[in-house]
């Protein structure tokens, strides 16, 4: 089964990933969400955020996975866009099995 998976790269800190889970969730119902929290990235600043056991970054990088068909996929985008800054989104097929 064909598939398209978005994947929305956000920081931890702006909290913005748990507003994307809901409507993702709530309104899209959507496939499939998973939510993965970084140990270490850096974005356009190029300041590197990191996770250690001494000290623990609350700004760290998040992504936002999920699939489903490519319309609901592209309406699911269009719905959370006010929450998305431009660039932070990959977009691709997939094979489901």
């Amino acid at each position: 089964m064909k598939v398209t998976v978005a994947r929305i790269y956000v920081t931890e800190g702006e909290h913005i990933h748990q507003k994307i889970f809901q409507r993702l969730h709530d309104e899209h119902k959507v496939k499939g969400v998973t939510v993965y929290r970084g140990i270490t990235g850096f974005g356009k600043s190029g300041e590197t955020h990191s996770s250690t056991l001494l000290d623990v970054s609350f700004d760290l990088p998040v992504v936002v996975e999920f699939f489903d068909t490519e319309e609901n996929v592209k309406t699911a985008l269009d719905s959370i866009s006010d929450l998305i800054r431009p660039g932070h989104v990959l977009i691709f097929a997939a094979d489901f099995s």
